[in-house]
């Protein structure tokens, strides 16, 4: 129930419209609260540097500007958010979390006269200045490829060949891979593909999606879920065996499995055991992608789009920034069998994850 002011009247009318509602509601048994106890947690940052907050600000578009002169800065946010809240159910849980955290939004292009790269963007997450802006995330690696997509070459034909995905985007494709197969509308509805595979493999071996709010890498994770339980980490596949579903406790009730042990998608992938630079060394065609834009994919998994802010790879090497380039494939089968993961990986507050390398992906061009 939203209000728009914290006056004594407008809280009351809220919680009498609030009871209103639930109390002419349908009732069902599957909508459930969980006991809990008194706790308070306090996360992050909750008071703000502000001079500092903006003596980093200043420092970023410097270092930008001196370091990416081909770089254009089209939008810049940097706030600090501070945020304290009260939970309470009808049987006992009562959490209060004061929390607060930096975060900064880059939207930015590669310019050279009348040539311009395609627009890209970076956003983080922190709890601390003591490092500069421009090491967080991927930033520097993001700000060096706007400058070398300037310049771009068409793919030749179509193939059939691998993709390595960069952190930020293989989030993405985990996203969609876990909001097809584990979350509560396909496994209610039951279209999803998994819906019968708890404990067996479906992924590679080597592959381990958790979602962990608890991580020391995430800022001011979830600590406790609508229906009242204390957040827990858990993997939602395990060297590559579906370990749980990613439920309400609602959707879970209907259904008959057990309740997700937190409710975020704080997503962390562990390391693998070789470097970028030797996963890329092993492919003789395919792409480096950066960003992915394309439809919601079906619900066999099938997506297709463009590959943007992308590179050609040949021979083992990064080659130059493609255009008009289309990649195709499918989300549980790319996810089989994994060329690589990166033992680097990148933090932005929100999640931990590595370059991933997969195969069998259509990339069309012209």
């Amino acid at each position: 129930m939203l209000i728009n002011g914290f006056s004594t009247e407008a809280v009351d009318s809220a919680v009498s419209d609030c009871l209103a509602s639930a109390g002419s509601a349908q009732e069902d048994p599957a909508w459930q609260l969980y006991e809990g106890t008194q706790k308070s947690f306090t996360l992050g940052t909750p008071q703000g540097d502000m001079d500092r907050l903006f003596q980093r600000s200043r420092e970023l578009l410097e270092t930008i500007k001196r370091d990416y002169p081909k770089v254009m800065v089209e939008q810049m946010i940097v706030e600090h958010e501070s945020a304290k809240g009260i939970y309470l159910n009808s049987l006992g849980a009562e959490y209060e979390t004061l929390e607060g955290s930096y975060s900064l939004s880059l939207m930015f292009s590669g310019h050279d006269g009348d040539k311009t790269s395609s627009f890209n963007g970076a956003g983080v997450s922190t709890d601390s200045l003591d490092t500069p802006l421009i090491e967080l995330g991927a930033l520097r690696q993001l700000l060096s490829d706007a400058e070398k997509q300037i310049d771009t070459v068409a793919t030749d034909g179509k193939f059939v060949g691998p993709v390595v995905f960069t952190p930020d985007c293989a989030g993405s494709m985990i996203y969609e891979l876990l909001g097809n197969f584990v979350t509560d509308g396909v496994i209610l509805d039951g279209t999803s593909l998994w819906k019968d595979k708890l404990g067996q493999m479906v992924a590679d071996p080597g592959l381990t999606i958790s979602a962990a709010p608890l991580h020391p890498a995430i800022v001011c994770g979830e600590r406790y879920t609508s229906d009242g339980r204390l957040s827990e980490d858990y993997d939602i596949i395990k060297d590559g065996r579906l370990n749980a579903f990613a439920l309400s406790s609602y959707v879970a009730n209907k259904t008959g499995h057990k309740a997700a042990p937190n409710s975020s998608f704080s997503l962390i992938v562990p390391a693998g055991s070789r470097s970028i630079r030797d996963i890329i060394a092993g492919i003789d065609r395919g792409l480096l992608v950066s960003r992915f834009s394309g439809g919601s994919p079906s619900s066999s998994g099938d997506f297709s789009g463009v590959a943007k802010n992308s590179f050609l790879i040949e021979k083992g090497v990064i080659g130059p920034a493609v255009s008009e380039t289309m990649i195709s494939g499918n989300l549980a089968g790319m996810f089989e069998k994994l060329l690589g993961i990166s033992s680097e990986r990148v933090q932005d507050g929100s999640s931990l994850l590595p370059y991933i390398a997969v195969d069998g992906i259509t990339i069309s061009g012209k």
